[in-house]
């Protein structure tokens, strides 16, 4: 089972070519956009002619399925408002090339999966989420993105396609090819990286209601301004969780709105993601309960309402030891020394799969530590050492 190193990155380069931006360096490819949708059928076409049966289930999950009770290895397509080329990417085609490869030497049985929204247009992993059953499709079909537009008309694109949703007890284990998207292994780490366990992370939408009013007429001391309730806010919750987190520990507002979001009016809402992360579950309620009370707090002190939105988010998650081992074996046997063990900061599909069935993943490392951006990439020759020490993990599986 020798994967074609020419296929896959004539692969992975075609990939990039839907949605490209950034002068051809990065892509915007946000789930069920045109470009999403077009890359999709393409990798199905790729599928269909490496042997593999292709199968869309009603989120727009892509499977190319090698075979029954087969090791499944993949991760998304799908990418950022502004993404790099190979964040998701890379792991769906080393799991096409690997799955191709395992088809031309008359098995194993292997398949492929490029889940549908890892990314969180309208939530969190929301393909695998749904797929895991971690979450149920009519909730999901209620979540909406920036814009207003519901998960259930936007996967409306792709209904002609969509078929059932796949029983788990159909795979035998998950295997995820990442780009580290940190500077760990770009700094002298190693060349690659066997992941040991993956944060988890908490997700939601915080509104403050102020009151709307002209910015010229109205004293300071008479504003009920939103955005100085967000800045409050922001202020307040460092101080209030210093005791709480530790180094590792990461909270991100990412996304703010205002109304009117115009230069001359008090803005009267702002609406904005706060988004937590942390390998320990009890932290990441402690820092619930703490953003909670804290937005309350700034919104009773200026006379505001405030709205919390539902927590979404995944559990921390252990990878599975003999994937592990085989990772392991397979790094030490193709690159002596240059590896090492390491946790996972950012969120992955492998996260749902962990309470169904053995998860393990392989990180390969990004250059600058840069991802979830344009300038985004990876060494061709680490690209290949990853592939091929996620072929030869998978053969001893």
């Amino acid at each position: 089972m020798t994967p074609n190193v020419d296929r896959f990155l004539s692969d992975l380069h075609q990939l990039r070519s839907f949605g490209a931006a950034g002068d051809g360096k990065g892509v915007k490819r946000r789930a069920f956009s045109t470009a999403d949708i077009a890359a999709r059928k393409w990798l199905a076409g790729r599928m269909e002619t490496a042997g593999l049966e292709v199968h869309f289930d009603p989120l727009g999950n892509l499977f190319g399925l090698g075979g029954d009770r087969s090791l499944l290895i993949g991760s998304h397509s799908d990418s950022q408002p502004e993404g790099g080329w190979l964040d998701g990417a890379l792991g769906v085609v080393a799991g096409l090339e690997i799955a191709r490869a395992a088809k031309e030497a008359g098995g194993p049985p292997i398949s492929v999966v490029s889940f549908q929204d890892e990314e969180g247009r309208f939530g969190v992993l929301t393909g695998s989420e749904v797929w895991a059953g971690k979450l149920d499709m009519a909730q999901a079909d209620g979540f909406t993105d920036e814009s207003g537009l519901t998960l259930r008309d936007a996967r409306q694109s792709m209904a002609d396609l969509a078929g059932d949703f796949l029983p788990h007890n159909r795979f035998s284990g998950f295997l995820e090819m990442h780009i580290e998207q940190g500077p760990a292994l770009d700094q002298g780490a190693g060349r690659i990286g066997v992941v040991t366990d993956i944060v988890g992370i908490r997700d939601m939408r915080i509104t403050f209601t102020g009151q709307q009013n002209h910015a010229g007429t109205t004293p300071m001391h008479l504003r009920a301004d939103a955005f100085q309730a967000l800045s409050a806010f922001n202020t307040l919750l460092i101080e209030r969780i210093a005791n709480v987190v530790t180094p590792q520990t990461v909270w991100t507002i990412g996304h703010v709105a205002l109304h009117p979001n115009a230069a001359s009016v008090v803005p009267g809402q702002a609406v904005f993601s706060m988004q937590w992360r942390d390998g320990d579950a009890d932290r990441l309620e402690r820092m619930a309960a703490i953003i909670r009370e804290t937005a309350e707090d700034v919104a009773d002190a200026r006379g505001m309402s405030v709205d919390l939105g539902p927590v979404l988010g995944i559990e921390p998650q252990q990878m599975d030891a003999r994937i592990q081992d085989a990772l392991v074996g397979a790094a030490e046997a193709l690159a002596p020394g240059d590896w090492q063990k390491m946790p996972s900061g950012a969120l992955h599909d492998a996260a749902n799969l962990a309470p169904l069935m053995p998860v393990g993943m392989l990180f390969v490392p990004s250059i600058g530590g840069i991802s979830h951006d344009f300038a985004e990439d990876t060494a061709e020759e680490d690209l290949v050492l990853g592939l091929q020490v996620l072929a030869r993990a998978a053969a001893s599986l």
